[in-house]
């Protein structure tokens, strides 16, 4: 490889340390840029709004079996799943042990990418002393997350209460007792929200536009996760139907608490988990609403035609996908319900480019970053060779998806975990990489190996 290759990489949150990390392995040169002045990206809690999503009690939602590093365990003293503070202490525990740390400009901020050539990235850039600069690099690996930048709900009228997204949401407190609060939506976010809102405040709405399927975080004593794997080998249509009975089984009928019914299967979203939301529901502590027509001061109108008025509102209604270094015409994706990519980082048209993490798992993102990084050094040593029609093999990805997703932006870049590693799989090994099975199928979910200090 020549020695002029030097590869950018935006972003040193969970995929971006995973990215440099094969870079360094295999003698690459690397610079990773990061606005924040350490590693973890949106782990790294902050009391004040910015690039983190993650509030004070926030849990993964992907149990540590499936959500660490194939190559660095988590200790064994980590819960089922581990608060944002200990995955934090991970990644910096990542980053050290495979010396990332070192080729980390902190504090540096990308304002603009261009392609000038063929393997000629320019990138200006606020440094760590606020002095803009430039540089050139003739690969770019861009890794800077995709929940960070807030999709605002597209409602009428003005609510002159407090509005807020659910990315500045940081957790309650007194100032938050006795007041009503409404809840935009019923995904992750949506559920952790009302149920850390109802603890203090009285009521706690909830408006759902959709039907949501909420899955515990344990089924039978095991993480859900840990679960599901067991029932990889049934066909999708029998996977699929046995979810939806035992959901159904645990929880009952949603109706029957307010919730709307589903007529989709529960691989078809983007899983909810939250073992607290049905219990909260039940309780009277958190009060279905349906979706919202307009917004008049305080108050707040329902398309049932009720109306009720609110001291604060969380809108919780996921994150575009932005980059916000390249021109609009370059990644016109923000509204895309599918993400032109082949294995969700390859675009067509640019070999020196590559998206890293780009993607939603029924799963964790960064073990499967981990193995996408990884096959692009292998493409820039010239040890594997993407297809010859990349128009053509994209389309056939996005025309034959591994469940029958909705085709809404919330799942433009969804995947099945499992399926996506057997594909990224199957490619490294064209490059003479033999993965193996996962650390958490070699060990049944139940046994771990001894994990490196943290």
């Amino acid at each position: 490889m020549p020695q002029a290759t030097h590869i950018a990489i935006i972003g040193a949150g969970p995929s971006g340390i995973a990215a440099a990390k094969n870079c360094i392995q295999a003698g690459l040169r690397v610079t990773v840029f990061e606005k924040n002045t350490v590693v973890g990206g949106n782990w790294v809690f902050n009391a004040s709004t910015g690039h983190s999503s993650v509030y004070k009690n926030t849990h993964i939602i992907s149990s540590k079996d499936w959500s660490e590093y194939e190559d660095f365990p988590m200790p064994q003293s980590y819960p089922a799943y581990p608060h944002h503070s200990q995955l934090a202490a991970y990644f910096a525990a990542y980053a050290r042990y495979f010396k990332v740390q070192e080729q980390v400009r902190f504090s540096h901020t990308v304002k603009s990418v261009r392609k000038i050539a063929e393997n000629d990235w320019q990138i200006d850039f606020l440094d760590a002393q606020q002095q803009s600069c430039t540089e050139h690099f003739t690969h770019l690996m861009v890794a800077n997350g995709h929940h960070w930048h807030p999709r605002w709900p597209e409602i009428s009228g003005e609510f002159t209460g407090q509005y807020l997204h659910s990315h500045d949401f940081k957790g309650v407190n007194d100032d938050w007792r006795g007041k009503k609060v409404l809840v935009i939506g019923a995904g992750n976010s949506a559920c952790d929200v009302a149920v850390e809102a109802a603890r203090v405040a009285a009521p706690v709405c909830m408006s759902m536009r959709s039907p949501q399927w909420f899955i515990p975080k344990f089924i039978f004593g095991k993480p859900s996760d840990v679960y599901a794997t067991g029932t990889m080998h049934l066909p999708v249509w029998l996977r699929q139907r046995a979810f939806k009975m035992l959901l159904q089984s645990l929880q009952g009928k949603y109706a029957d608490i307010g919730l709307p019914e589903h007529h989709l299967y529960p691989l078809q979203q983007h899983p909810t988990l939250n073992s607290d939301l049905i219990d909260y529901v039940r309780h009277g502590k958190v009060l279905p609403r349906p979706g919202i027509s307009g917004f008049d001061g305080h108050t707040v109108h329902f398309t049932d035609a009720s109306k009720e008025a609110f001291d604060i509102i969380v809108a919780c209604t996921g994150f575009q996908i932005s980059f916000p270094f390249f021109e609009d015409s370059f990644v016109p994706w923000k509204e895309a319900d599918r993400i032109p990519l082949l294995l969700r980082m390859l675009p067509a048209d640019h070999r020196d480019l590559y998206f890293i993490g780009l993607f939603q798992p029924l799963g964790c993102i960064w073990p499967l970053a981990d193995m996408q990084a990884r096959l692009a050094v292998k493409e820039i040593l010239g040890q594997w060779q993407r297809p010859a029609d990349m128009q053509a093999a994209i389309q056939h990805e996005i025309d034959h998806p591994h469940y029958d997703f909705e085709r809404a932006p919330r799942h433009s870049t969804e995947v099945d975990y499992h399926r996506f590693r057997a594909e990224l799989k199957r490619e490294l090994s064209k490059a003479g990489v033999d993965i193996g099975k996962a650390p958490a199928l070699r060990r049944g979910g139940v046994r771990r190996p001894q994990a490196l200090p943290i």
